[in-house]
This record gives structure tokens, C-alpha cells and sequence, in this order.
């Protein structure tokens, strides 16, 4: 078993927005460690729209359960923005049940993935969710 065979997808930046360090820490070990992808963190929509500008980052994973804020606000920011428009976003969310495919639509996420997650197969999803062939660094 080769630990290091080349990622198809290497190189990919993702915009990792969670208000939970916890998480984002998680999170970014699996994006990072699994699948090689460079991470570049944010601890509010504000900030992650200032990182989304800032880093062009091939997609956004956003906490859309974040305290206090209005997630889809940020979601019209993000898609009114010539800059950061085009970005795809992967919702990561405790509360995907009540996400019906209009909202998903409306706003251009690419996808869902429930919380709790498994950190093992979550580049995987996350990579599937945006289209791009993946090949794990643990295969």
C-alpha cells in the first residue's frame, strides 16, 4: 500500500467557515491530512467572506449552524460578490433535514453533509459532493 500515492485533486484550497474550533480543527486535519488539500480557516461568515475574497479558494465548507448569524446572508454576499460568485459551497450542518432542494437551488450549494460526520470518509463526500475525482492519501 502506497501512504503517499498522488491525489488527482492536490492543490485544491478549501475555505473551511465554522464557528466551532473544535470542528474547524477536525475538519481541517481531514481535508488537510486525508486528502492533501490546502485549508484556510474562518470563525465567522464575515471573516470567510473576507478569506473568500482574499484566497479564491476552489470551494467553501460552511457551518450554516453558526451562532448568532444569518448563514444565507452571507450565502447572497457570497453570490452577488464578481469575486466570489462562482466558489462552490458544501453545507455542513446539523440541521440538513430541514434543507429542501429550493433553499439548496436558490443559494448554489453543491451539497449537504449532516453533522455528526465521519472524519475518515468526509474528504471523500466532500469531494464527491463537488465533482472532482479523489483519491484518498491513506489508499
Amino acid at each position: 500500500m502506497n501512504m503517499l500515492r498522488e491525489v488527482n485533486i492536490i492543490g485544491k484550497t478549501i475555505l473551511l467557515i465554522d464557528d466551532e474550533l473544535n470542528v474547524r480543527e477536525i475538519v481541517k486535519f481531514c481535508l488537510q491530512d486525508l486528502a492533501g488539500w490546502n485549508v484556510v480557516t474562518a470563525d465567522s461568515p464575515l471573516a470567510g467572506l473576507q478569506n473568500a475574497i482574499h484566497y479564491s479558494p476552489d470551494a467553501i465548507v460552511l457551518d450554516i449552524s453558526i451562532r448568532d448569524v444569518d448563514s444565507f446572508q452571507f450565502m447572497n454576499k457570497l453570490r452577488n460578490n464578481p469575486e466570489t460568485q462562482a466558489i462552490p459551497v458544501v453545507l455542513l450542518s446539523a440541521k440538513a433535514r430541514w434543507l429542501d432542494s429550493q433553499i439548496l437551488r436558490q443559494y448554489q450549494v453543491a451539497g449537504v453533509i449532516p453533522k455528526p460526520f465521519n472524519p475518515v470518509t468526509l474528504p471523500a463526500q466532500v469531494a464527491t459532493l463537488l465533482g472532482w475525482d479523489f483519491t484518498s492519501l491513506m489508499d
